[in-house]
């Protein structure tokens, strides 16, 4: 009974390992693309439980689990030190182009402004994203906030898709767009440096693929790779930041850093999980910051719990033109962009429709 059950069990990890790779776009197999960590560990533990197992169902579970284990280390890989880093490391100096990003997705009900402040404080950010900030956040913010990081673009929504920016240097030309549906907002500007050149920045927070949110991750992705076209087709020194609520080794994900040449920081380095917050088992990378080759990094790392679900997420880079061919941007082939723009027509269409 035991190795039936066990052979269940890694028939099971085996089933959700080989639906995350469908194009489909229903949650529930979007999902199966966030927990490659956790189906990993589990396909290890069946396989180590089943050598002492009874066949011929020890067979099958370890054959699964052999096979389950290989596929999600083989996704999960290249967010890991075992792999060539994506973003070069910043040298020391040129302070004066490097700027840091505090990106924080604070829980709407979440009434702990104070953690979060007095983190901003602490680290002297030159950019702050918050995420999911209604009007009470953002008095909150503009109160502690305003004689420093006087420059603002304000969001407050009470959908848990509010988001605001605030910035200690001027920005150029800030606006907020809907991409893609009417009530998910991102903000659009150019950030001075201290050396005062200008680089542009994205910030997005799209809806995720979930029961309670949307029945499918077709409005996710068609934003994500909107911006993505975006970018392709106006190559200039830019940064993307946000909770993108979703990880940074899924199809959408990858498929939107090869449409834009974006490269991903966390590659070769760690998976720097942002969420959950209160789940230490249960935890991926969704809050995200890509950049363009014109960048090198200097320092990632999750700051401590707010009272949030996420963990706010603090970023230092370094704009360096004269390094951008020491990266290897990705790039799409024809067949993806065409995908792309599929992508983005029908998560139009179906919006206009719903």
């Amino acid at each position: 009974m035991f190795s039936i059950l066990l052979a269940g069990v890694a028939g099971v990890l085996l089933a959700a390992t080989l639906v995350a790779r469908s194009p489909l776009t229903w949650w529930w197999i979007r999902a199966c693309e966030f927990p490659r960590l956790q189906l990993a560990a589990l396909a290890a533990l069946t396989a180590l439980l089943s050598l002492p197992a009874s066949p011929p169902w020890a067979w099958v579970a370890l054959g699964a689990s052999l096979v389950t284990l290989v596929l999600q280390v083989a996704r999960i890989l290249p967010w890991t030190p075992f792999w060539p880093v994506q973003v070069k490391r910043a040298e020391p100096g040129q302070e004066a182009r490097c700027l840091t990003l505090l990106v924080a997705n604070v829980l709407t009900p979440n009434r702990n402004a104070g953690a979060l402040t007095r983190l901003i404080h602490a680290h002297r950010p030159d950019l702050v994203l918050p995420l999911e900030s209604d009007a009470w956040w953002q008095a909150q913010l503009d109160a502690a906030l305003d004689e420093e990081w006087r420059h603002a673009v304000r969001m407050p929504l009470d959908n848990l898709y509010g988001m605001h920016l605030y910035a200690r240097r001027p920005l150029v030309d800030p606006e907020v767009r809907w991409l893609i549906q009417d009530d998910i907002p991102s903000i659009h500007a150019g950030v001075t440096l201290p050396s005062g050149d200008v680089v542009r920045l994205h910030a997005l927070h799209p809806r995720p693929p979930a029961p309670n949110e949307s029945e499918a991750s077709l409005w996710r992705d068609a934003e994500l790779l909107l911006v993505g076209k975006a970018i392709h087709e106006d190559p200039v020194p830019t940064l993307v930041a946000g909770d993108l609520n979703d990880v940074a080794w899924s199809r959408t994900t990858r498929l939107f850093c090869r449409v834009s040449g974006m490269l991903d920081p966390r590659r070769g380095r760690g998976m720097v999980s942002t969420f959950h917050a209160d789940h230490p088992l249960l935890r991926w990378p969704l809050d995200h910051v890509f950049v363009s080759e014109h960048f090198t990094l200097k320092a990632m790392r999750r700051l401590p719990h707010i009272g949030s679900d996420h963990f706010p997420l603090l970023t230092t880079l370094c704009y360096r033109p004269s390094r951008a061919d020491e990266h290897e941007p990705p790039e799409a082939d024809t067949e993806e962009h065409r995908d792309a723009q599929e992508t983005i027509a029908e998560g139009r269409r179906r919006d206009q429709q719903e």
